[in-house]
């Protein structure tokens, strides 16, 4: 299916591993310009090659750091003008809620609430005058769900929600639409490490560690399987798309049904 992004310009910030980059390389092959963005310049070299090895990939790396002002602006400065903005940068952790630190509630609102919050305030209104775009918001089941063992994480994504929806309610009546799309567990970069700090046994093979994870901490997982970034890659790039106009202000699932109702 040609999902009609030739000519678009998308940025995508977490774009050196995992989910973001799986983004970045989908964009890619449909045929739109992608804007990486990250803090490590080596990291960034390697994935702007990865997409570069994609037929015909039109691709500009910019080194920042978008949970900071200054790394913000230094973005806006090398990428002004863009039609699909992919709000995935994003850390977790497991930590017990009585030694979350108030750093630790900064650190979180700052990288994954006001990142996106603020590129989005950057790019949102010039989109709006051009009658054309897009905003996607890669949050997660946990904003629904929240884990105990993860509530700064699970509140950020709670916030992502609300920013998506108020966003796309001030699209009414153009073509430019703000939807956010609710992962679950995926795999990714540092996945191993974080189920091994939650696991009975960090030293028991993998596999072993996945399943107890899913019968444990997500029994209502309908898969009971990590997703592979490229099911998140899907259906981001989907929404980035042309064909998606009539989904706005949507919370999109894609998380192996983990969240049993509708929302």
């Amino acid at each position: 299916m040609d999902l009609k992004l030739s000519g678009k310009t998308a940025l995508v910030t977490g774009s050196t591993a995992g989910i973001g980059l799986a983004i970045s390389k989908r964009l890619a092959e449909e045929g739109a310009e992608v804007v990486i963005v990250g803090r490590s310049a080596d990291k960034l070299a390697q994935a702007a090659k990865e997409l570069q090895g994609i037929a015909a990939a039109r691709v500009r790396a910019v080194v920042a750091d978008v949970a900071t002002a200054g790394g913000a602006e230094l973005l806006y400065s090398q990428a002004p003008e863009i039609d699909i903005l992919v709000n995935n940068l994003g850390i977790y952790e497991s930590k017990e809620f009585e030694n979350i630190t108030d750093e630790d509630w900064r650190r979180f609102f700052e990288v994954n609430v006001l990142s996106g919050a603020r590129l989005s305030r950057m790019y949102f209104p010039a989109m709006l005058k051009r009658n054309w775009g897009r905003v996607i918001f890669v949050a997660s089941e946990s904003g629904v769900l929240v884990p105990p063992d993860m509530i700064h994480y699970g509140m950020t994504k709670t916030a992502q929600l609300s920013i998506s929806r108020g966003l796309a309610a001030l699209t009414k009546g153009t073509n430019v639409t703000v939807n956010s799309v609710l992962p679950g567990t995926t795999r990714s970069e540092g996945i191993e490490e974080f189920l091994k700090s939650v696991a009975s046994d960090p030293h028991a093979p993998a596999a072993d560690i996945e399943a107890e994870f899913f019968a444990k901490d997500r029994p209502t997982s309908l898969i009971q399987r990590m997703i592979e970034a490229d099911e998140i890659a899907t259906l981001v790039t989907y929404l980035a798309s042309p064909l998606s106009a009539a989904t706005n202000g949507a919370a999109l699932r894609v998380d192996g049904g983990i969240t049993p109702t509708i929302i």
